[in-house]
C-alpha cells in the first residue's frame, strides 16, 4: 500500500518535530541539571560551628579567633598583634566561605598544580571548628577570563580544582589596620558658655 506524499510529509514531519523537542527541551534540560549540580557548595559548614581562622596572605599570617562572649566585636585577632578584631571585616569572608560555591571542577594532575598557581598560593585558609574539625582552602591564580580564582580544599586527594568567586582575594588582601576594630570616638561634649559678665556702673 503506498502512502499519499501528503501523509508522506506529515509523518517525516512529525518525527522531526519529535527529535527536536527530545534534544531541544529532554536533553537541554538533563545538561542544564548536570551544570547547576556542578556549582556546589565549598564546605558544608555554618558560621557558627567556626572557632578560628589562620589567613596566610603575602607575608602575612592572621590569627583570628572567636570570642567566647555576646558582645560585639566577636572576633579578635591573636596574631601577628592583639587586638579585637572588625566583625565587618571577618563576616564578609565568613559568607564567602560558609555560602561560596564552586562554578566548577578542574581534573589535574600533582605535576600540574603549578600552571594554576597553587604551589605558590595567593592565599591560603585555614577554618578551625568547634568540634576540633579543620578545613583549608588555598588560593591560586585566575582562569583564562580573570573571572575566577582556581581553588584547592581540603587537600582534594583526586586532585579536583575549584573555581570560585575572585571576591576571596578581595577579603583577605588587606592590610593589618583594616582588620582591626576601629576606636569609638568618644562623644565630644561642647563646653558649656558663661554667661557674660553684666557690666557695672561705675561712679
Amino acid at each position: 500500500m503506498k502512502l499519499p506524499k501528503t501523509t508522506l510529509i506529515l509523518i517525516l514531519l512529525a518525527l522531526g518535530l519529535g527529535s527536536f523537542v527530545y534534544f531541544h527541551e529532554i536533553k537541554g534540560k538533563n545538561q542544564q541539571t548536570e551544570i547547576k549540580n556542578q556549582k556546589q557548595k565549598i564546605f558544608s559548614f555554618t558560621a557558627h560551628d567556626v572557632q578560628s581562622l589562620t589567613i596566610k596572605f603575602k607575608d602575612t599570617t592572621l590569627q583570628l579567633e572567636k570570642r567566647n562572649t555576646s558582645e560585639k566585636p566577636q572576633w579578635e585577632i591573636k596574631s601577628p598583634i592583639s587586638a579585637l578584631a572588625n566583625d565587618a571585616i571577618v563576616s564578609y569572608l565568613m559568607d564567602l566561605l560558609v555560602d561560596g560555591k564552586s562554578e566548577r571542577t578542574v581534573s589535574v594532575l600533582p605535576t600540574e598544580l603549578s600552571e594554576f598557581g597553587l604551589d605558590k598560593p595567593v592565599a591560603t585558609i585555614d577554618i578551625k571548628l568547634k568540634n576540633q574539625q579543620s578545613h583549608q582552602l588555598i588560593l591560586g591564580k585566575g582562569d583564562f577570563n580573570n573571572q575566577f580564582l582556581y581553588a584547592q580544599a581540603d587537600g582534594n586527594q583526586n586532585m579536583n580544582l575549584l573555581l570560585v568567586s575572585k571576591d576571596f582575594v578581595n577579603a583577605v588582601n588587606r592590610d593589618l589596620s583594616e582588620w582591626q576594630q576601629t576606636a569609638k570616638k568618644p562623644d565630644v561634649q561642647p563646653l558649656p558658655s558663661l554667661p557674660k559678665p553684666s557690666p557695672t556702673n561705675s561712679k
